[in-house]
């Protein structure tokens, strides 16, 4: 009953614990919480009133498939952008991504988790984090695969073989080569109006005055970027940072055709997506697409443009101090208006949320505390003075379990750094499925958990994107970096590196004690010979089994992992100092079937999770 008391309180608006003058944290007691409720009018006398009352508040819940409710799956994981084929434009697009998912499909797999595929900046290349977008409500442009409906000249495959032999993603070469295809294909499009017209014009009308907005912010953009000035709004003139005045009218009247380009990127973008759910489905996954949300935009991109009073000003979204960023973090993204969330009772929130989902059929929500609060820093302070603004957390879950079961899409909250007290209950309560990282899921002795103590409700995982890769962690390819960009001091990173070799030592005690070690390192286990320094790929394969084996509904495995990747995709805390979100797959797609570490650890996967067919 405590945690359901405890759910109450927090929903009205009651603290569940302070800090006293000297410095103690003391929590209130259950009767004190319960004759708070009764002031503020809340039966909460009985334990029945209690559940009454808190009946009262549910969180629609998120949708969850009766496959899933005891069942379990499996899937990957995958940077889209780094995806190489022999078809592509030097970056992974919607059509890389229906093949991915018709190859692990026929693997066993029931879902492809990509990076956030937010809209971004068309007009400028170099802004590129998936993490930063200008607009959450719209696709990035740049995923859509081209020769769908482009012939390509000799000199056009020219340039898309030196794409696509670049060791980075080339975004500016590929923003060339995309923008001269797309160009094409819409002045097409224009001169045989007739041809699918009334499918656009449905699409258009749909998504209304955000569209139109949207689409304006882009051919502001790039007009503002052909006259040397920034791509994003806080460079331009002041009279065209408001979207009402006589000189974005003005603007708006004298450039029709590039607004409706960029509404026509978004319909075939969107078109492409829905193809990629499709066929993932077509192949046999009982999900299929898994897309992930950012947790903020970018300060001066199109959703701060173009809806000023839903995002809080002069403040960036972070994180506070901890074991691995001393100095707190700054992500620098414009976070969401608590007020406007209050003000139209999470309603903002709730359109995000299907727009973001879109034909998919599960969304992970990056940074899931913020549903109830964000640490945020303001304009002329750093990562360590921040401090927590709560969010209307009941209004949030409402909004979420309505869209959830609108789009029939599971959600996945990541939960990782500092949660709130009774946070994960709330989640469970929600149906939002949590994020266990094998990294972090230690005992309190350090050691790792076994598979049978994992969470029911929850995805399983090795790593993310913000960590190394298991044979980057294994091979100390991350305290190198860290070494050598100056992150650790020589003394930390002494005692990281003597820390590693015990994580290794005690990760060859976890297989063990699980039963999945393979035979030649059980003399390693005992002691008797080192461990190796280099990752043995049966160590990969006994861990992917290993996570297989919990009863998480959900396991994912890195695609990164699955070819055998050292280098992470993206470093915290640094810009040019790492090659962020640019590492492409070492394999092209046609490749992928033949890698023995693709082949080895998805067949034990499978076979610790076999698709049921219900």
């Amino acid at each position: 009953m405590s945690i359901e008391l405890d759910r109450l309180a927090e929903a009205h608006g009651i603290g569940l614990s302070f800090i006293s003058e000297t410095g103690e944290e003391r929590w209130p007691s259950d009767e004190a919480k319960r004759r708070l409720l009764g002031a503020l009018g809340i039966a909460a006398g009985t334990d029945e009133e209690v559940r009454h009352s808190l009946a009262a508040l549910e969180h629609p819940r998120c949708y969850m498939p009766a496959w899933l409710e005891n069942g379990r799956a499996w899937g990957i994981t995958c940077q889209l952008y780094g995806l190489r084929s022999e078809r592509n434009c030097g970056i992974g697009d919607f059509e890389d991504l229906a093949r991915l998912c018709e190859l692990v499909a026929r693997a066993g797999a029931d879902f492809v988790g990509v990076n956030p595929l937010h809209a971004l900046f068309f007009s400028e290349a170099r802004h590129f984090s998936p993490y930063a977008p200008s607009s959450r409500h719209f696709l990035n442009p740049l995923f859509i695969a081209v020769d769908a409906f482009e012939s390509p000249s000799e000199p056009n495959r020219e340039a898309r073989r030196a794409a696509q032999g670049a060791e980075l993603v080339d975004y500016e070469a590929v923003a060339r080569l995309k923008r001269k295809a797309l160009e094409a294909e819409f002045a097409r499009f224009q001169a045989d109006h007739l041809t699918r017209a009334a499918a656009f014009e449905t699409f258009t009308r749909n998504r209304g005055r955000r569209l139109e907005d949207f689409a304006l912010f882009e051919a502001l953009s790039e007009h503002m970027m052909s006259e040397g000035r920034s791509c994003g709004w806080h460079g331009w003139p002041e009279d065209f940072k408001d979207k009402g005045s006589a000189a974005v009218r003005r603007f708006r009247e004298r450039h029709p055709d590039r607004i409706l380009f960029h509404m026509w990127l978004q319909w075939i973008a969107r078109e492409q997506l829905a193809n990629v759910q499709a066929r993932a489905q077509a192949a046999g996954m009982r999900l299929g697409l898994y897309i992930d949300l950012a947790v903020g935009v970018a300060q001066d991109g199109a959703d701060t443009w173009a809806e000023p009073d839903a995002v809080l000003r002069g403040v960036r979204v972070g994180a506070p101090p901890d074991a691995f960023n001393a100095r707190g973090q700054d992500w620098g993204l414009a976070p969401i208006s608590p007020r406007s969330l209050q003000a139209d009772h999470g309603g903002l929130f709730g359109q995000l949320i299907s727009d973001a989902i879109g034909p998919a059929a599960a969304l992970r929500i990056d940074h899931v505390m913020s549903l109830m609060r964000l640490y945020l820093i303001a304009d002329g302070l750093d990562g360590t003075e921040g401090a927590y603004v709560h969010y209307p957390l009941h209004d949030m879950l409402v909004a979420l379990g309505t869209a959830s079961r609108q789009a029939r899409a599971i959600v996945i909250g990541e939960d990782l750094g500092t949660v709130p007290p009774n946070f994960r209950e709330i989640m469970r309560a929600a149906r939002i499925l949590g994020y266990r990282v094998l990294f972090f899921e230690r005992e309190v002795d350090g050691r790792f958990r076994l598979p049978q103590d994992y969470e029911h409700v929850a995805m399983a995982c090795i790593s993310t994107h913000d960590l190394p890769t298991l044979r980057g962690w294994w091979e100390e390819c991350d305290l190198d970096d860290r070494e050598r960009i100056g992150l650790d001091t020589p003394d930390i990173a002494a005692n990281n590196r003597t820390q590693r070799v015990s994580d290794r030592e005690r990760m060859i005690g976890a297989l063990a004690g699980s039963g999945l070690l393979p035979d030649r390192l059980t003399p390693v286990a005992r002691g008797e010979q080192p461990v190796p320094a280099e990752l043995p790929q049966e160590i990969a394969i006994a861990l992917s089994r290993f996570l297989a084996r919990t009863p998480s509904r959900l396991v994912a495995v890195q695609l990164e992992d699955l070819v055998g990747m050292r280098n992470r995709a993206n470093l915290p805390g640094t810009i040019d100092e790492h090659p962020n979100w640019q590492r492409k797959l070492p394999l092209t797609l046609e490749a992928l079937p033949q890698s023995s570490g693709f082949t080895a650890i998805t067949q034990a996967v499978a076979e610790e999770r076999p698709r049921s067919r219900d």
